[in-house]
C-alpha cells in the first residue's frame, strides 16, 4: 500500500460526499413535483408524454397498483428486448451482419438488463448489433435505473407520509427520473467521454496496421452513449467484452475516477433525498455514514490483500514488493483497481477495470461480501437505498427486542406485517445465491464450466450466483457462463433477486404510509447518531456473516489458507 494510493481513495470518498447534497436536493424537488432548473425546457415534453400515454400525473396509486404497473412495464421490456435479439439478423443497423442471438442467451440477456443486472455471457462487440445495443440494451439501462429510483422514492414516501393510502404514481416517477435526471446527466457525461477519446459512431469496424505489419480489425460503435448510462445507472454492461479495462470504454486515469464517482453519485444523493423528505437531513447522513463505514472496511481489505501479492513468488526468489498485478491494467495499478472493485460491487454496477478472478483470495472475497450483503453499500440506483432501509427496519426490530419496546423508525411503529415483509425481501437473496451455487457444484453441467478446481473453482460458481441474485452483473472471470444451464439459472436468480425484493418492499411502503407518525418521546431511539450507525452496520455484518460465512469458508478463505501453506489452484 502507498500514500499515493490512499490519497486517491480519500479523494474519491470526499467527492462522493460533496455531490450527495446538491444532487439530493435536486431529486427531492423533482420527485415532490416542484419546479427545477430544467422545468421550462422539459416540462412541455413531460406533459406531452403523459398525454400520449393517457397518464394523469396528479393521480397517485395504492402500493398494489404501483407494483402491478411496475411489473407490467418490466415484463413488456423483457419481451421486447428478447425479440430484438432474436430478430437481430433481419433488423437494420447491423453493419457487421451479426446473426440472431440464441434463445437461451437472449433470455439471459433480456432478464439481465431488465433487472439492472447487466450480466453478460457474451462479447458485446461480437454478438450484439448497433440496433440492439442502442434500442435494446441502452434503453433498458435507462428505464431499469429509473425503475429503481422510483421504487426507492415510493418507500421513502411510505416512511414520511402519515395516514396516506398512496405511495406515488409509478408512471410519473419513472418519467421524471428518466427525463429530468438520467437523460441530462448522461448527455453531459457522454460528451465528456467523447472528449476523452471514447468512440461514438454508427460505423462497424476500422482496420489498422500494427508495428509488426499485421492487419487488425478494431470494433467501433455508439460506445460513449452506452458507457454514460452504464455508470450513472449502475448497470455495468459494457459495449466491449473487456468492459472498463478496454481503452475505448475507459481511456485514462481521469475517466477512471469519473466512472467510479458516477457509479456512486445518484445512490449517495438518494440518501440525502431521504433525509430531506423525512424533514431531518441528519437521517440521510446517518444512512450514508453506515454505507461509508462498510465501504471503507471493504476497500481497506481488498487494497491490503492486493498490495501483499502472492507469497509463492517470494518462495521462488522473485520480487513481490509490487504486489499482485495479475489481471490489472498498468494504466490504473493496484490502488485504483482495488477501489474500482469495491465501488462496482458495493453498488450494483458490475463494471470492472480489473479481472476479479486474478485477485488474491481475500481480495476477491471482498466483492463477493459486498454483493452478499444485498448491495446496500450505496448500492444500485434506488435499490441501495431501499435495501438499506429494509435493514434499518431489521435493526430497529432488534433494538426493540433488546429494550422491550415496540420498534419504530421515523415515528412509524414497526409491527408484524412490516417485519415479515422485510424478512421475505432479505431472505430471498441467500436462497438464490446459495441454492444456485449448491446445484452448480454438484451437477456435471455446472462443474463443466469452471476453469479451476478446488476452492477457487467453488468461488467462481459462488460469485456467479451471488452477482446474479444481487443484480450486480460482474463476473469472477473464470466461469464459462454461456451454457443452457447457466443462462437459465442465472436469469432466474436475477429475476428473483430483483422482483421478489421489490414487491414485499412496496408492501412495507404501503403499510407504513397508512400509519400516522407519532412524536418522538424520551424513550425514542435516535436514528441519526453514531449509536444507530454502528448498530445498523453491525446488524448488516452479523446477518451477512451468519448467512454466508460457511460458503466463504469453502471458497476464498480455504484458498487463502492453502496459499499460505504453499498450495495453489
Amino acid at each position: 500500500m502507498t500514500v499515493s494510493g490512499w490519497i486517491h481513495i480519500l479523494l474519491f470518498a470526499a467527492l462522493v460526499a460533496a455531490v450527495a447534497r446538491p444532487l439530493g436536493g435536486y431529486m427531492t424537488r423533482l420527485f415532490n413535483g416542484e419546479r427545477t432548473l430544467l422545468s421550462p425546457l422539459l416540462g412541455p415534453v413531460e406533459r406531452g408524454l403523459y398525454r400520449l400515454a393517457g397518464v394523469d400525473a396528479r393521480t397517485e396509486q395504492h402500493w398494489v397498483t404501483y407494483a402491478v404497473a411496475m411489473l407490467l412495464f418490466n415484463a413488456a421490456g423483457l419481451l421486447l428486448l428478447y425479440a430484438l435479439q432474436r430478430l437481430q439478423g433481419v433488423l437494420p443497423l447491423n453493419p457487421t451482419g451479426m446473426a440472431a442471438v440464441p434463445a437461451d442467451l437472449a433470455f439471459n440477456t433480456a432478464a439481465s438488463f431488465v433487472t439492472n443486472t447487466n450480466w453478460q455471457n457474451y462479447g458485446g462487440e461480437s454478438t450484439m448489433s448497433h440496433l440492439v445495443q442502442m434500442a435494446g440494451l441502452t434503453v433498458q439501462n435507462f428505464v431499469s435505473a429509473a425503475t429503481g429510483i422510483a421504487l426507492a422514492v415510493a418507500l421513502v414516501r411510505g416512511f414520511t407520509r402519515s395516514g396516506a393510502r398512496t405511495v406515488g404514481n409509478f408512471w410519473t416517477d419513472l418519467t421524471r427520473g428518466t427525463l429530468y435526471l438520467l437523460l441530462p446527466l448522461s448527455l453531459l457525461y457522454a460528451l465528456f467521454l467523447v472528449w476523452q477519446g471514447v468512440p461514438q459512431t454508427l460505423a462497424g469496424t476500422v482496420d489498422a496496421t500494427t508495428l509488426d505489419g499485421v492487419k487488425q480489425t478494431i470494433a467501433l460503435g455508439p460506445v460513449a452513449s452506452q458507457e454514460a448510462i452504464k455508470m450513472l445507472g449502475t448497470n455495468g454492461g459494457g459495449f466491449f467484452n473487456a468492459n472498463s479495462t478496454h481503452p475505448f470504454e475507459n481511456p485514462n486515469a481521469l475517466t477512471n475516477l469519473v466512472q467510479m464517482l458516477s457509479i456512486f453519485a445518484i445512490g449517495a444523493g438518494l440518501t440525502n433525498l431521504f433525509g430531506r423528505m423525512a424533514g431531518d437531513e441528519r437521517q440521510g447522513w446517518a444512512i450514508l455514514a453506515a454505507m461509508g463505514l462498510l465501504f471503507v472496511i471493504g476497500v481497506a481489505v481488498v487494497y491490503w490483500a492486493e498490495a501483499q501479492g502472492n507469497p509463492a513468488f517470494a518462495a521462488l526468489g522473485l520480487d513481490n514488493a509490487a504486489g499482485n498485478m495479475e489481471g490489472k491494467e498498468t494504466r490504473f495499478g493496484i490502488a485504483m483497481s482495488a477501489l474500482f472493485a469495491a465501488v462496482t460491487t458495493a453498488a450494483s454496477c458490475g463494471a470492472v477495470n480489473a479481472m476479479h478472478d486474478s485477485f488474491m483470495p481475500l481480495g476477491g472475497m471482498v466483492p463477493m461480501v459486498n454483493m452478499m450483503l444485498g448491495e446496500i453499500i450505496v448500492g444500485g440506483v434506488g435499490a441501495g437505498l431501499y435495501g438499506m432501509l429494509l435493514f434499518a427496519i431489521v435493526t430497529m426490530f432488534v433494538a426493540g427486542l433488546m429494550v422491550g419496546r415496540t420498534p419504530e423508525y421515523l415515528g412509524k411503529k414497526l409491527e408484524a406485517k412490516e417485519v415479515k415483509m422485510t424478512m421475505l425481501a432479505v431472505l430471498c437473496l441467500p436462497l438464490m445465491m446459495l441454492g444456485g451455487t449448491a446445484f452448480a457444484v454438484v451437477l456435471d453441467t455446472g462443474l463443466a464450466s469452471l476453469a479451476n478446481a478446488g476452492p477457487h473453482g467453488f468461488s467462481e460458481a459462488l460469485y456467479a450466483y451471488v452477482s446474479a441474485a444481487a443484480n450486480n452483473g460482474s463476473a469472477f472471470g473464470g466461469l464459462s457462463g454461456n451454457t443452457l444451464w447457466y443462462n437459465l439459472t442465472l436469469a432466474a436468480g436475477m429475476l428473483v433477486g430483483r422482483f421478489l425484493v421489490i414487491v414485499p418492499m412496496l408492501a412495507v411502503a404501503g403499510s407504513l404510509a397508512a400509519k400516522t407518525r407519532s412524536a418522538a418521546s424520551a424513550g425514542t431511539f435516535p436514528t441519526h447518531g453514531g449509536l444507530f450507525i454502528g448498530l445498523l452496520a453491525g446488524v448488516i455484518l452479523i446477518v451477512g456473516g451468519l448467512t454466508f460465512f460457511p460458503a466463504l469458508a469453502l471458497g476464498p478463505v480455504a484458498e487463502h489458507l492453502a496459499m499460505r501453506a504453499g498450495l495453489l489452484f
